[in-house]
């Protein structure tokens, strides 16, 4: 019997999106971040001096809250397996200036996605890829039709 190796899920992640930050300072804090233990990341993130690390703290917070509610998980098995920024939306605004004229102010945003990982869960599962249940194939009958024995005759005229 063929099996298939089908890893279980031990992935759970969290979004911050439309947070009023530009991704290249969001970037400078998230890769310092990446593939670190949870309880190292917030140390981290409690220290650093960048405006950029409050909401992502907030994220990582989350994403662990996650993880302990849907799989049950402890946070001392989590490390941060994924973590991007994406850039979102900019506000256009414009403001008044000297003489009637506008300057226009682009406030840019974005999106931060966050994905906690738990190590003591890492186990594989084996799936049979040809189970008697569910076949992939359709029983179908096979019918064999010979052209010159089917017994009909042809007549010229």
């Amino acid at each position: 019997m063929v099996y298939r190796i089908k890893k279980k899920k031990t992935e759970v992640y969290a979004l911050g999106r439309h947070i009023s930050l530009s991704a290249d300072k969001a970037r400078r804090v998230i890769d310092q971040i990446r593939g670190r233990s949870y309880e190292e990341t917030l140390m981290i993130l409690e220290l650093m001096p960048y405006r950029a690390c409050y909401p992502i703290f907030k994220l990582v917070y989350s994403a662990a809250a996650n993880a302990s509610y849907n799989m049950g998980s402890d946070e001392a098995n989590l490390i941060i397996s994924k973590a991007q920024v994406n850039e979102g939306t900019t506000v256009k605004k414009l403001k008044p200036r000297a003489r009637g004229r506008s300057y226009a102010i682009k406030r840019t945003t974005c999106h931060i996605t966050i994905v906690v990982k738990d190590i003591s869960l890492d186990e594989y599962e084996y799936e049979s890829l040809y189970s008697f249940k569910n076949p992939r194939w359709k029983k179908t009958a096979m019918v064999d039709h010979d052209v010159y024995s089917s017994g009909v005759v042809w007549d010229k005229k």
